[in-house]
């Protein structure tokens, strides 16, 4: 049976985690506004101009989902988390570690209930849905994992951890049917707790924080069930499971093999975004697992780190390897994470950057 490449469900064939490089106008009036030469709304206003620009661009190579490439935010993670009600960010004694380099300083505590009202990440999506047009508009947003995983957690707050993932969850429950009800119809979890949990290294310094690895993994899996328990029928939620992204580097190694079973068979989520652009990821063995065949798997197999292009026949290949384990119809291919993860962004250019994500489209058109 031949497949078209085109899906009208999310995840699509050829799809992207999300963020995009920031452009050249857009450092530049951030950094205009934190010197006070630009106010608010003038910022809001090139950021505007810059996404429906950036929106047409993903348009015209041919996704079916399109973003806004994360270009209002400074991180994949604290900016949302920050806007939750009881979350507060703040300057960090250090920045995080990666294999070769170090974020600049943040950090993010609960100081109070935790809750979901008035987000400003709202607006930014409506503005995204107003232009999507066609084509669906994607809103990238962390786990409910990242800010036990990333949070310092007021004790007096929540002095035992399932209050604290109960309001946790219910907080994420009502961001949810937020988004929803702006219009959203394509939500993707980013989470990198998953991916610390696949590496030896990684799941020591856990321990040193004093944290149960097992533990964290039952704890999480519960919660994300919890948040996406009453979800739309039409809403499609997926999870980009990450090893980090900064600057074209990383922060952790290992197979999906030590987390499979719960990632594939008892989380409830529509689809997952995996790494798979270096050998740092393991093989596809770890698909085995996925039992539901209205699970989508989408391969990141283009790097996002460099700008050379991969070749189309090994990618091709490796789709095939990976279909042993997973039927094809099942599979989707897009870049291993975003381009910028944090504003900083990768280090390739913008050029580079469309002419990866036309790979995708391009391999998948010949594959599907």
């Amino acid at each position: 049976m031949i497949e078209s490449s085109v899906v009208k469900k999310a995840p699509f064939r050829a799809d992207h985690v999300g963020s995009l490089l920031r452009s050249e106008r857009i450092k530049q009036a951030r950094t205009d506004k934190t010197n006070g030469t630009i106010t608010a709304e003038q910022l809001r206003k090139i950021e505007n101009e810059e996404i429906t620009r950036i929106v047409e661009k993903q348009k015209e190579i041919g996704l079916q989902a399109v973003t806004d490439g994360e270009f209002r935010r400074s991180w994949w993670h604290f900016d949302f988390l920050e806007g939750l009600d009881g979350v507060e960010g703040f300057e960090a004694d250090a920045g995080i570690q990666f294999s070769a380099k170090q974020t600049k300083s943040r950090g993010i505590r609960v100081t109070g209930k935790l809750d979901f009202t008035n987000h400003p990440m709202l607006d930014d999506y409506k503005f995204l849905h107003s232009i999507a047009g066609d084509h669906t508009a994607k809103m990238t947003i962390p786990s409910p994992s990242m800010l036990h995983f990333r949070g310092e957690i007021d004790s007096n707050i929540y002095s035992d951890k399932e209050s604290f993932f109960q309001d946790l969850a219910q907080a994420y429950k009502k961001a949810i049917q937020a988004f929803y009800d702006a219009g959203c119809r394509y939500l993707q979890f980013d989470d990198t707790a998953w991916a610390y949990l696949c590496s030896d290294e990684q799941k020591q310094k856990i321990r040193e924080r004093g944290l149960d690895p097992d533990e964290l993994i039952d704890y999480y899996a519960e919660t994300i069930n919890q948040v996406v328990a009453d979800r739309p029928d039409d809403l499609t939620i997926t999870m980009h499971i990450c090893r980090g992204n900064f600057r074209s580097t990383w922060i952790s190694s290992g197979g999906y093999e030590p987390v499979a079973d719960v990632l594939f068979d008892r989380l409830n989520i529509d689809g997952f975004f995996l790494e798979y652009d270096s050998d740092r990821a393991g093989g596809f063995e770890p698909l085995r697992h996925v039992k539901r065949n209205d699970l989508q798997i989408v391969l990141g197999l283009i790097t996002s780190k460099v700008g050379d292009l991969e070749s189309k026949d090994e990618i091709k290949q490796r789709i095939e390897e990976a279909s042993q384990y997973v039927d094809k119809s099942q599979l989707s291919i897009s870049p291993q994470c975003g381009f910028a993860s944090t504003e900083e962004g990768n280090l390739l250019t913008e050029d580079q950057q469309w002419d990866k994500l036309k790979h995708v489209v391009d391999i998948a058109t010949e594959v599907w």
